[in-house]
């Protein structure tokens, strides 16, 4: 199993550390603050999530990182990544009610990439509310579906693995330049819909 570290502890990070927490999934988690600021959340999520800090966290063989889009630049500066795995769950937002980041038209993990050479980065996690991440995926009498894209295949492989361990259906888009867009905020079309995988037939 491979490790994993979330760097960012807001609310789709303390999701996603819940998620992993409900399944026995192993993490570190950290934030700017530091491991001691942690305490609620390393208990609400459970035994196996731990607090860190952010070097330790981005150490892992698979790294979230969920933070602020005006931050995320120096939440990921000075780190070597030497191909370990960054799940990019960004988007180019302000928190509300402020407009969206002007990024001139480029797919955001495109900027992410640029951000943390070295790191093989697959954008998921970031096309529902939080609410629907902190649920149990199989909460509507199927699988809740997680979009994901990048163009290492190896490394999208390893992030449908986790998607599929953590009971969510993970569907490929395909590469940061095409793919990504279709579920990146604002403007993507499959941004905030909660679609659900039916795994058996319909009784009627």
């Amino acid at each position: 199993m491979p490790s994993i570290g979330i760097i960012g502890t807001g609310m789709i990070g303390g999701a996603i550390a819940q998620r992993l927490g409900a399944k026995g999934i192993a993490a570190t988690v950290a934030n700017s603050r530091g491991p001691a600021t942690l305490s609620d959340l390393v208990a609400k999520a459970g035994p196996s999530i731990t607090a860190g800090t952010r070097e330790e966290a981005a150490a892992k063989d698979i790294v979230f990182v969920s933070v602020n889009w005006p931050k995320l630049q120096g939440a990921l500066a000075g780190l070597d990544w030497n191909g370990r795995i960054l799940i990019d769950t960004n988007n180019n937002m302000q928190k509300p009610p402020l407009p969206p980041i002007d990024i001139a038209g480029r797919a955001s993990t495109s900027i992410v990439q640029e951000w943390a050479p070295g790191a093989r980065v697959v954008k998921a996690f970031n096309h529902h509310f939080f609410m629907n991440l902190e649920k149990s995926p199989d909460a509507d009498g199927g699988r809740r579906v997680l979009f994901y894209a990048g163009d290492d295949e190896a490394a999208k492989a390893e992030v449908a693995k986790l998607i599929d361990q953590l009971g969510f259906f993970g569907l490929d888009l395909g590469d940061v330049e095409h793919g990504s867009r279709l579920f990146q905020s604002p403007g993507g079309p499959l941004i905030a819909h909660d679609l659900v995988k039916i795994d058996s037939p319909l009784p009627f």
